[in-house]
């Protein structure tokens, strides 16, 4: 989050989580860790609700966007959420999506035009005997850059 430009309006920083629970949880968090960043936006995008909180607050220029593989996918596929500005896909709890059958979902963010040369974290690290992480493995640092 520090090295985030408060400036920009978009998503700079897109967290995959698999539940709604842990979506909102991150985005908490996310908002708690930005508590000295005051013009840091964090929104939490999840199913079972209404899209138009969520639209409001992508065209206020929210910079972190925490959410569910498909609903972050339908925002994207309406043109909703651009990924213009992203600087890191973080994937939370990469194992349980990959066990939820997500894959398919990560593998086509991760090859966006946006996300393709940008920094893709998994929390905690992709099982390596996963045959459905191979696609996006070369891509996942095995730690977090210093500052």
């Amino acid at each position: 989050l520090s090295r985030m430009d408060e400036s920009v309006k978009g998503a700079q920083i897109l967290v995959l989580a698999p539940t709604r629970e842990l979506a909102l949880q991150v985005a908490e968090a996310m908002e708690g860790f930005a508590e000295n960043l005051p013009k840091l936006r964090v929104v939490a995008v999840y199913g079972g609700t209404g899209y138009g909180e969520q639209i409001k607050e992508f065209k206020r220029g929210a910079q972190v966007v925490v959410g569910t593989p498909g609903r972050v996918m339908d925002h994207i596929e309406k043109g909703y959420l651009k990924l213009d500005h992203l600087q890191a896909l973080v994937l939370d709890e990469a194992d349980e999506m990959l066990s939820m059958g997500f894959i398919d979902d990560i593998n086509g963010f991760s090859n966006t035009r946006q996300a393709r040369d940008r920094p893709l974290y998994s929390l905690p690290p992709c099982p390596s005997r996963s045959k459905g992480w191979r696609k996006i493995t070369c891509r996942i640092p095995s730690k977090l850059p210093s500052r």
